[in-house]
């Protein structure tokens, strides 16, 4: 396993994370132990879940009960901001809010920190310096080790950083938001802004829902029990007429170096300097050797401008 820094930090992450969203809802306990003893032998140590993960703290509390002593050998991060009630009361990054949002995950998750802990989502209501000052408050507490933030605005990225070194706060040393060989909107602002301000990205959806899997192929029936055949909201999104060329091509390019599309989309991702750890989930262990091993092809020059050609 490779294991890099987290942005301009010291916190060191396997290249490789576990995306934690289908314990406590898409699969059961049992399946769940399975899938984290299988990433803990495999040298994963960054575990990415949130608070409304899990039909709101369902990965949580199975993670809390699972993990134990082991628990202190991992890097274990959490979100906060999405509605946790129907109401939309227990949402945002308010200080009233995340002091008992904090509580409510160090609970589930049976520990007394936590490594990074991360603002899911934007909130217009309050002001950045609000937030900023109450997750700074937990770090000089010891409740939280760092801080990071996901889908954040570019924009959004260098006013915190601002309000961050002007008021003496900690920062975010981390942005997560989707990136793929599908989408790559990222570059486009966030990217520059996270090698200006020494973030590291972590990319979620990196395999675009299952499509750059290889096990899906256009006017064919979807594989049974997959994301894509279960959840027709992600099949609308990315299995578009745009999307089929490229992954086909993609598919075609693997194919003639004897690799797959799996490691194709790690090894890709992993090649963007401004990437430190590739969040992937996994209902399964086998889908944990794939990702583990997907990270070891080294694509060269001319690998990254044929595909930069092949998605164009």
């Amino acid at each position: 396993m490779q294991f890099r820094t987290l942005g301009r930090s010291g916190l060191r992450v396997s290249a490789v994370g576990l995306g934690c969203n289908n314990f406590g809802g898409r699969i059961d306990k049992a399946a769940t132990a399975k899938v984290i003893d299988r990433a803990i032998e495999q040298g994963i140590t960054l575990f990415d879940t949130a608070d409304v993960y899990g039909e709101r703290g369902g990965s949580e509390t199975v993670m809390g009960e699972l993990l134990g002593a082991r628990r202190k050998d991992i890097v274990l991060a959490t979100k906060f901001g999405m509605p946790m009630d129907d109401s939309g009361v227990k949402k945002g990054g308010s200080r009233r809010y995340i002091i008992n949002a904090i509580e409510d995950s160090l609970r589930r998750l049976k520990t007394d920190w936590i490594d990074l802990y991360q603002i899911h989502a934007t909130d217009e209501q309050t002001p950045i310096e609000e937030t900023l000052r109450a997750l700074d408050d937990l770090i000089r507490q010891g409740k939280v080790r760092y801080i990071g933030c996901s889908n954040h605005a570019a924009w959004r990225i260098a006013d915190a950083a601002w309000v961050a070194k002007t008021n003496g706060l900690n920062r975010f040393i981390s942005a997560q938001d989707e990136y793929s060989l599908l989408v790559r909107d990222v570059e486009k602002e966030l990217a520059p802004a996270l090698v200006r301000f020494e973030m590291g990205l972590l990319p979620y959806f990196p395999l675009a829902s299952g499509l750059l899997t290889g096990k899906y192929a256009r006017n064919k029936p979807l594989p049974a029990g997959t994301r894509l055949a279960n959840t027709q909201r992600l099949a609308d999104r990315y299995m578009t007429d745009a999307n089929w060329p490229k992954v086909e091509k993609l598919a075609d390019f693997c194919a003639a170096r004897g690799k797959t599309m799996v490691e194709l989309a790690f090894s890709w991702l992993l090649s963007r300097p401004y990437v430190s750890s590739v969040i992937a989930g996994a209902t399964r262990p086998e889908q944990i050797d794939a990702n583990v091993k997907a990270a070891d092809w080294a694509l060269t020059p001319d690998d990254l401008a044929e595909i930069d050609r092949l998605t164009a």
